[in-house]
């Protein structure tokens, strides 16, 4: 199986299983995904955020999805636990559909890693 192929079995598995999980099985779209990554990474699982907060929680995501590839490390956790990243290196202008496909993949081995999917 070519790694595009695969790539997408596994994107596809990511979004039925979360689909399932938290959308009443309404497909997500990338950037529910990453919301729920940047919940997941905060680890308050049962309150609410507001607008900006939201967009935070996504900042979290993409720090940490990010991490493996060089771009981001994990600086501090401040006392309400947020985690705080610094950038290690500019990431490349990709175009729109590069960007997806980098975000797809660290998606998919961060749900590796993580045993959620296989």
């Amino acid at each position: 199986m070519s790694r595009d192929q695969e790539l997408k079995e596994r994107w596809e598995q990511v979004v039925q299983k979360l689909s399932d999980k938290f959308a009443d099985g309404e497909t997500l779209d990338l950037d529910a995904i990453i919301y729920l990554i940047g919940i997941q990474e905060l680890g308050q699982l049962d309150r609410t955020f507001k607008k900006d907060q939201k967009l935070d929680l996504m900042h979290i995501a993409i720090c940490k999805l990010l991490t493996p590839y060089g771009y981001y490390k994990l600086d501090f956790v401040d006392k309400d636990g947020w985690p705080h990243y610094s950038a290690l290196e500019t990431l490349p202008h990709l175009k729109a559909g590069e960007q997806s496909v980098l975000m797809k993949e660290a998606i998919v081995n961060y749900f590796l890693e993580t045993e959620f999917i296989n």
